[in-house]
Formats: structure tokens, C-alpha cells, sequence
């Protein structure tokens, strides 16, 4: 079932997870038992995110480098395909531009296709390691609002596209004016809904989404959150997607100290209210980025849904 049609068919709001690939290692039957505290709560889909590879360098004895293939992780068509072989969920695996070539996104949604997946979502992806500002692969797509236009160009509506939107805008944007118009070319490319970056301030999701519909944009779009759950995500967060953490979730994690539990709880609480607060407002579903764990965001969803 297509994102668009759960989202028409829902009396109510419901919670949606987001989940990292594992790691090469990590066996399907650990995959399941990462995934199963969830289930009870009746996901509507699960989001599989996409990495790209990386390279390592080793420097030769006569002082040149060689290069080599790294692939960390498995694969999100074979993540998504091992979460259908136990569960009736939906999955919806990331699609991104960066490492990819034209050919290659198409041989994957041709893949997708094959397996029944028709949601993807499209996004640029970031830059790889070693590059300071995104420099797209040869042969492939430059924006995401492309990713969109070319999936379909080749695949018409076989395939729901969700994109993303950066509620304090994307790091690279001059303005939050500029971003919401980048969005803009996504929606008009054919783009579905939109899932949020996280924020820690409603109030900053509230306001990005008025400027969006004053901008035209009147499809769907979704609150992404993610619970703090150590000290430490305080200045990592802010750092890795140029986000604002509001002064009454900082002072409460200063004043938990070196306890890590008080950090865990502060944090949870927070999106927890933060949860409670987008449901009472209205919106069609909450987005949880789970970055590998299950303990605060069952805690959420079995306070919140």
C-alpha cells in the first residue's frame, strides 16, 4: 500500500520508524529481534535509509595511495526485503543521488519493483567522506528534485515518493525562503509528502509548515523526531544537521550530569511531549528516527499512540 493512500485512509494520527541498515555481521534473525519491540504498536511502514560506500586510503612505500572499496552495511533493498519476509509492513527504502549513477538508481528501482515495493524516498544524500560540499557522481542526478523527475520519467505512478524538508532549513541554503523553494521543485517534480528533518521546537515545525503552504506546497508533510539520549547528542546533533536544542531541554540535561539515566529520561521525555503536542495539533502521522535503538522510542510510543 502507497504512503498516499495510508495517509488518505487514516482516522488518525500513527507513528512511523525509520531504521539504519545493520552492519555487515549482524545476522536477519538480529535484524527481526532490532525491529519486533516496535510491532506492537502497529507501524504503518518502515523507513530503510541508504549509505553510501566509502573508500579507504593506504599509503604505498614510495608515497602513493592506494584506493579501496568499503561497504559497511547491507544494502536497503536487502534490509527492506528480510523486514517482508517476517512482518506485513510496508518498507520504504531511501533512494539518493550521491554515488549513484542515473543507471544504477534504475536498476535498483527496477529491483524494488520486482519485490512489490512501490514508496521510495528521494534524496540527495550527503557528501562523502573526505569532500566538504556534495559533488554529484558522473552520470548521475545533481538535486533530488531530478532523483524525482527521473523516477517518474521512467516508472510513471508506480512509485509513492516521500522527499525530505529541513524545518530550520538545510545547512547549505542561504535562507529558509530559498530552501522551502528547493522543496517546491521536488513537490512539482512529482514528490508525494514530505518527511521532516528532526527538530527539538515545535513551534519551528508550526512555522515551516505555514510557509510552505503559503508557498504552494499542499501535500502532506510529516514530523520527524528523534529522543536525546546522552549527554553527548547535545552538541553532536546541532553539529551533524545544523539544528537549534532549546534551552529548557539543554539545562535539563546539564543539570542530570554525569548521570546517564537522568540524560535518557530528559531526552525522552521531551520528544514524548514533543509527540503529544503534534498529535493534539493535528498532524497526519510522527516519524521516528530510531538510530539503532528501541528503548526511548517504545517508551514514546506507548505513552504517546
Amino acid at each position: 500500500m502507497k504512503v498516499s493512500e495510508i495517509l488518505a485512509d487514516s482516522k488518525k494520527a500513527f507513528p512511523s520508524l525509520e531504521i539504519v541498515p545493520p552492519l555487515r555481521g549482524i545476522t536477519k534473525k538480529e535484524l527481526i529481534e532490532s525491529i519486533a519491540p516496535f510491532m506492537e504498536f502497529s507501524p504503518k511502514y518502515i523507513n530503510v535509509t541508504s549509505h553510501r560506500d566509502e573508500y579507504e586510503y593506504t599509503q604505498q612505500p614510495d608515497g602513493s595511495f592506494t584506493r579501496r572499496l568499503v561497504r559497511n552495511r547491507i544494502n536497503e533493498t536487502t534490509v527492506c526485503a528480510a523486514i517482508m519476509s517476517e512482518y506485513d509492513i510496508e518498507v520504504i527504502p531511501h533512494l539518493i543521488c550521491g554515488g549513484n549513477t542515473k543507471e544504477e538508481i534504475e536498476s535498483r528501482l527496477d529491483n524494488l519493483e520486482f519485490l512489490g515495493i512501490n514508496n521510495v524516498v528521494a534524496l540527495r544524500g550527503d557528501s562523502t567522506v573526505g569532500e566538504k560540499r556534495f559533488t554529484p557522481t558522473p552520470g548521475g542526478y545533481r538535486y533530488a528534485s531530478e532523483l524525482v523527475e527521473g523516477i517518474r520519467n521512467q516508472h510513471a505512478d508506480y512509485f509513492c515518493i516521500g522527499v525530505g524538508g529541513y524545518p530550520e532549513k538545510h545547512f547549505e541554503a542561504a535562507n529558509i525562503e530559498t530552501d522551502i523553494a528547493n522543496l517546491k521543485k521536488k513537490v512539482d517534480a512529482g514528490a508525494d509528502y514530505i518527511i521532516t528533518q528532526m527538530f527539538f521546537d515545535n513551534k519551528v515545525y508550526y512555522d515551516f509548515v505555514d510557509k510552505c503552504r503559503q508557498a504552494g506546497i499542499e501535500i502532506p508533510i510529516i514530523p520527524g523526531l528523534k529522543p536525546l539520549s546522552t549527554a553527548r547528542q547535545v552538541s553532536m546533533l546541532p553539529e551533524a544537521f545544523s539544528l537549534n536544542i532549546p534551552v529548557e531541554l539543554t539545562d535539563a540535561i546539564a543539570k542530570a550530569g554525569d548521570d546517564k539515566e537522568a540524560v535518557y529520561k530528559a531526552g525522552t521525555e521531551w520528544c514524548a511531549m514533543q509527540c503529544k503536542d503534534l498529535l493534539a495539533h493535528g498532524v497526519p502521522a510522527v516519524h521516528f528516527y530510531t538510530m539503532g535503538k528501541s528503548r526511548n522510542i517504545v517508551e514514546i510510543l506507548r505513552d504517546c499512540f
